[in-house]
């Protein structure tokens, strides 16, 4: 008989998008992004941080203060950053898991790509006009959007 508490996709691809935001140096918002084909297959993951060659030691992390002493001038969100880490030829058809509801500028760019649907853990950001502007992006799209259920299950890894 086969074992019976294997993790369903939905699970699994969110667990991924979790394990990947721990990646994130972000004090405050660590975001995690999986991107999956059709045929449940991982195309990429991205997590929230600074890009390639600025260092995280070096360009600001603060959420106040004037636009360039603070992170949301330089930090590449995680949806953009499984895009862009994505090295295949079309997401059409693929799903994005991510713990944090995708902002405005990133939508876009998943519309842009294809994706089909995105599966998100918090949307604590749901009042915003960022968020909103989103939804009804991805409404107008034809892209579907649904909120993860948690299983309130812990699953362990050493390391």
């Amino acid at each position: 008989m086969k074992r019976q508490n294997y993790l369903k996709w939905d699970e699994y691809f969110m667990g991924i998008a979790l394990l990947s935001a721990e990646r994130s140096k972000d004090p405050n918002t660590s975001v995690g992004a999986c991107i999956v084909s059709e045929d449940n297959k991982i195309l990429s993951v991205g997590y929230n941080g600074m890009p390639i060659g600025c260092s995280d030691d070096e360009f600001p992390w603060e959420r106040e203060g004037p636009a360039l002493d603070t992170k949301y001038v330089y930090v590449c969100h995680a949806e953009m950053n499984a895009i862009l880490n994505y090295t295949g030829t079309h997401m059409k058809g693929a799903k994005l898991y991510v713990t944090l509801f995708p902002c405005n500028e990133c939508t876009k760019a998943l519309i842009q790509k294809g994706i089909s649907e995105i599966i998100y853990l918090s949307d604590k950001y749901a009042d915003s006009d960022i968020v909103k502007a989103s939804k009804r992006m991805l409404e107008a799209a034809g892209i579907t959007y649904r909120c993860y259920t948690p299983i309130n299950r812990d699953v362990t890894i050493s390391l």
